[in-house]
């Protein structure tokens, strides 16, 4: 008898001991594990190091004050066990609505846009667009999922404009690639509705699209929004169908082509060979979970050459928003805007990726602390945002634009358009090959300007003066050198040039000795040679596509983008 009243209040004391609450975890993680391929938790860290090794293996979400909200899938969750750090699992975002609450509407022939449509009924809106303006826009599908499902565009602009192709700025909205994150879904399916809907009726958004090359993408990551079917979003994750953050899943500047070790996703590797094809001068990236405009850069605390141009035009953004809304929303962090690495440092990110290696500008977009607000609220998010959604596509209009053309020929160049002494990190920008037009949003100042092209005489144009809100203009003409070879000294560093590239290649990173491998988007290396300082890489027996250039001289490792024609 006093045995068995031992062993009772042994057990019950192990009840109550933190290791059986220990195993009651292990059993819903590995439940919500098994059901969604994901969890999301929260916990407490305020130190910013080991929150930086954390977000290597788990995707961090947000963080309040000490609280850090995140997810990961079945490996980066085990990895995360291994910190030690008290957790507390949460409800999935799109499990807290009922279900009831997520049957799709019909948004258009309503006049109302409160429902999150089914998948299908999300496909055939994107093509009543081009049906109902065929004159002014055109669904482009840019590749597919890993369930299948299509990645579409819209792209809007005068039926003349979409005819020429790229003779004017392009600009790129981008919506939803973490599939839980549904506001900016349902926003950028109104924001093209009220595009095509008013041309011709107010004379600014007449004015808007028929100056700037418009492409619009409400949702990034069909298969994470649709997790549980085509019929709702309800249960939808924030991973893609192999569980991978699409929003980690990118080449970093810092940490390489896979800094979360994964290989690039079908729907990365679609937006990249989508990105490469275009020539966009500024973008946005929409995300939730908070309410602000995060610029660069995520992944390293340097401050871009454009850090007082970011913080005039997400002020800008945020500060509309003020004047039309709450007074409680969007006032995250900074009053709504923030650096990136500031708020926390991640890698992998597509802001980052896009002002890197695509020379774009991209910030990301943060529209609402709940990450699937209840259908009923998003016409108010609409009328907070939708101000500041158009004027910021107004940027690619200000600043300083022009065309680089070759002296003898008049035929355009492709050059490097280079701010001396203010330009770093890949912020400089690129005429276009095919009609030599460049576009350079820039913060007011006084600059000196070089251009530069292969062949050609590099030209510096002094003392520009770029105010805030006014294009300047500015065409240069380069003439062509008595040899047509390319000189080292006329390369920037950072460059890869020139790129697109035929036959031989050359990058002002090339030292001697490099170790220089190039590697596709499969991750596989293709080529690997040892170069000289001023030597070019023979690429002329790879197959046209994308490519990554990785150089490595002593302890230093460079990764470069280049498209092989």
């Amino acid at each position: 008898m006093k045995r068995l009243f031992i062993l009772l209040i042994l057990t019950g004391l192990y009840a109550l001991s933190p290791l059986k609450a220990l195993q009651l975890k292990v059993g819903s993680y590995k439940q919500m594990l098994h059901e969604r391929g994901e969890v999301y938790f929260k916990f407490f860290s305020a130190d910013r190091q080991q929150l930086q090794q954390l977000g290597h293996i788990i995707s961090l979400d947000h963080i309040r004050s000490d609280t850090v909200f995140a997810y990961a899938n079945a490996r980066g969750f085990a990895r995360f066990l291994h910190s030690g750090l008290a957790y507390t699992l949460l409800k999935p975002p799109s499990e807290r609505l009922r279900k009831q609450q997520l049957i799709p509407g019909t948004l258009k022939s309503s006049g109302k846009w409160n429902y999150y449509p089914s998948y299908e009924q999300y496909a055939n809106l994107m093509e009543s667009f081009q049906k109902d303006y065929p004159a002014l826009c055109k669904v482009v599908d840019i590749g597919k999922s890993v369930l299948g499902r299509s990645l579409l565009f819209v792209h809007i602009g005068h039926l003349n404009n979409l005819a020429l192709g790229e003779t004017i700025p392009e600009f790129m909205y981008t919506s939803t690639m973490h599939g839980d994150e549904t506001t900016g879904y349902i926003l950028m399916l109104h924001l093209i509705d009220y595009l095509l809907s008013n041309y011709g009726v107010k004379p600014e958004i007449t004015a808007l699209i028929d100056s700037v090359d418009i492409w619009i993408n409400p949702l990034a990551n069909p298969d994470g929004t649709y997790a549980e079917g085509n019929a709702s979003v309800y249960g939808a994750t924030r991973f893609n169908a192999n569980h991978i953050d699409l929003n980690r899943n990118y080449p970093d500047p810092e940490d390489g082509q896979h800094p979360d070790s994964n290989t690039w996703q079908p729907e990365t590797k679609a937006f990249m060979n989508f990105a490469t094809k275009h020539h966009f001068v500024v973008s946005c990236n929409i995300h939730t979970g908070t309410e602000v405009a995060n610029y660069p850069w995520d992944t390293w605390a340097v401050r871009p050459a454009d850090d007082a141009w970011w913080q005039e035009v997400c002020r800008q953004y945020a500060d509309t928003v003020h004047a039309h809304a709450p007074a409680s929303y969007f006032t995250d962090l900074n009053d709504g805007i923030t650096n990136g690495y500031d708020w926390y440092s991640i890698s992998g990110g597509r802001q980052d990726y896009m002002n890197y290696f695509q020379y774009d500008r991209e910030f990301t977009l943060e529209l609402s602390a709940v990450k699937m607000p209840d259908p009923d609220s998003l016409s108010g998010f609409w009328d907070y945002n939708y101000r500041s959604l158009l004027n910021y596509m107004h940027q690619v209009l200000e600043g300083l634009r022009g065309t680089v053309t070759d002296s003898t020929s008049g035929k355009p160049l492709y050059a490097e358009v280079f701010v001396q002494h203010h330009d770093n990190n890949n912020s400089q920008v690129f005429s276009d090959s095919v009609n030599g037009l460049y576009f350079r949003p820039v913060y007011s100042g006084t600059y000196d300007l070089r251009f530069s092209a292969s062949g050609h005489r590099s030209k510096t144009v002094k003392s520009v003066k770029i105010t805030n809100g006014k294009p300047i203009v500015l065409n240069v003409i380069l003439q062509a050198e008595s040899s047509a070879s390319i000189k080292q000294q006329q390369i920037s560093p950072g460059r890869v040039y020139p790129n697109p590239a035929f036959g031989k290649l050359y990058c002002a990173d090339f030292s001697q000795g490099s170790l220089v491998s190039v590697i596709n988007l499969s991750g596989e290396k293709v080529l690997t040679r040892r170069v000289g300082s001023g030597e070019a890489l023979d690429i002329r027996l790879l197959p046209p596509g994308i490519y990554f250039l990785k150089i490595v001289s002593g302890n230093k490792t460079i990764l470069r983008k280049f498209v092989k024609k």
